[in-house]
Parts: structure tokens; C-alpha cells; sequence
């Protein structure tokens, strides 16, 4: 028997919605536990935002099927069923055969620390008013040095977001990989980066190194919450070794997505 972690964020709207989602269950006598390591499937009630924020918060667990639920009327990039599809999500929850994506996750290791996961992306910003340099590193290649207000390391469902907003390309997530964009690079007779964005192939680490020269406090952010790193020397990037497995209905279809969120 499936059993349901809910995520939401308590508010007033949001506490509405999981009420009828409690309902809903109880009428179809599926448990809703209070502890994550009881569940079979974590639920997630609210925007793409809410799904990400319901991914961090449980580790991007490889043991667990996501499924997330919009109350808007059309469905985001994680939020494949709203809450005019209860029926439908309890019914798919329900199949013995789910139809699940599975979607690479981004590892990141700031100064060789315990990893961070991200499901959207990483972004290295300045954190004041100022450019700073970064020492790019393909593996072990020196590939750039760059100067300017940061850079957006994306995974490829996260290429739909702050990514393509730097007019990153939109990658299928069917095609593991890391996407590398930058944010207002500075190209001169001293600095000269690549000015675009560029992917690698899933068995690359990109490694950015922090120019110690006196603006190297950066604000490093992974997916929609902002990390308390005081002082970054190195940050390595590269796809996990799991991914997180997401329930969707049966003619879903990324490009439907892309089509509906963006035309």
C-alpha cells in the first residue's frame, strides 16, 4: 500500500488545499504519515517553487516518488496534476506501474565540505556592488578566467528557468547533463571568457576556483534558497550518482511543457 508524505507551505490557501488532498485520501483509505521514512510517495502542494522547496527539504530522497500538485489551473515543470486532478493523481499514486521521469540532480562541494544537491540550479553571484574572478576548470582544464557579476550552473530541467533567463539554451532532461551560463560577463584585453553558454556530457566536474582578491565572500545559492557559505575558495559541480524519480501522467510530455509555459 502507498503511503503519502505531504509537503506544503502552512498558509491559509495552502492548509484549504490540503485539507480536500486529506479528504481525498482518507475517502480512498491512504494513509498520510507524519514521518518521511513511513512513506512511499512525498506530495507536494503548491507552485514549481513548492516542489523544489519539498525536494530540498527531504534530500532529494532516491527511495521516494515526488509528486507534485498545483493549485493554479495549469500544471508547471514539476507540477504535473492540479487540484482538479486529485482523482487522477490518487489513481496514478495507486497504479502498482507508475509512470515516473526520473531527472538528474546537480552535486555541489563548496571548499571540499559535505555536498549540496540542487534539482534547478547553482548560482555563484558577487555580493557586493563589485565583479569578481573565478578560475573556470573543465576536470582538471583551465579552461577560463572569468570577471562579472556571476555565473548559473543548471541542470537540464532546470534549463527552463533563471538559466534560459541569460539566454541559456533549454535541454531536454532526457540528456544528462551541466549547462554553464554566465551573468554579465566583463570581455576585455585582460579578461576573455567564452560568452556563451556551453554544456558538458554527465562524467565532466566543473570546478570554479574564487580569486582571493578581497571580493571573495560570493553568495552561492542552490535552487530557491541562498546557502550561508562565509568564505568560498573552491566550488566543484557535477551531476549526482541518483536522481530524484517524479510521478507524472501518462502523456506527459516535456515539450508540451515548454510549449504551454512559454507561447
Amino acid at each position: 500500500m502507498q503511503k503519502i508524505y505531504l509537503f506544503y507551505k502552512k498558509t491559509n490557501e495552502m492548509n484549504t488545499y490540503s485539507e480536500l488532498f486529506r479528504s481525498k485520501a482518507k475517502e480512498l483509505n491512504i494513509p498520510i504519515v507524519n514521518h518521511l521514512e513511513d512513506a512511499t510517495i512525498i506530495a507536494s502542494i503548491g507552485g514549481d517553487n513548492a516542489f523544489l522547496q519539498a525536494a530540498q527539504k527531504t534530500n532529494f530522497s532516491p527511495q521516494h516518488t515526488y509528486i507534485g500538485i498545483t493549485p493554479d489551473l495549469t500544471t508547471g515543470f514539476y507540477t504535473d496534476f492540479t487540484m482538479n486532478d486529485l482523482d487522477l493523481a490518487f489513481q496514478m499514486m495507486s497504479k502498482e506501474h507508475q509512470a515516473v521521469r526520473s531527472n538528474p540532480i546537480l552535486q555541489v562541494v563548496i571548499n571540499d565540505e559535505t555536498p549540496f544537491y540542487c534539482l534547478n540550479e547553482c548560482t555563484i553571484r558577487s555580493n557586493v556592488i563589485k565583479t569578481f574572478v573565478l578560475d573556470v576548470y573543465i576536470d582538471q582544464f583551465h579552461f577560463e578566467t572569468f570577471r562579472g557579476d556571476g555565473m548559473i550552473i543548471s541542470t537540464p530541467s532546470g534549463s527552463t528557468g533563471y538559466s534560459k533567463s541569460v539566454r541559456g539554451a533549454i535541454i531536454d532532461p532526457t540528456l544528462p547533463s551541466i549547462q554553464v551560463s554566465e551573468i554579465a560577463s566583463l570581455n576585455n584585453n585582460h579578461y576573455r571568457t567564452l560568452g556563451t553558454s556551453f554544456v558538458l556530457n554527465a562524467d565532466r566536474t566543473l570546478t570554479l576556483k574564487v580569486i582571493q582578491d578581497g571580493n571573495d565572500h560570493p553568495i552561492i545559492g542552490v535552487d530557491n534558497e541562498a546557502l550561508s557559505i562565509r568564505h568560498a575558495k573552491e566550488v566543484s559541480l557535477s551531476l549526482a550518482d541518483h536522481q530524484i524519480h517524479i510521478l507524472q501522467k501518462d502523456n506527459y510530455h516535456f515539450w508540451r511543457n515548454v510549449q504551454q509555459n512559454f507561447f
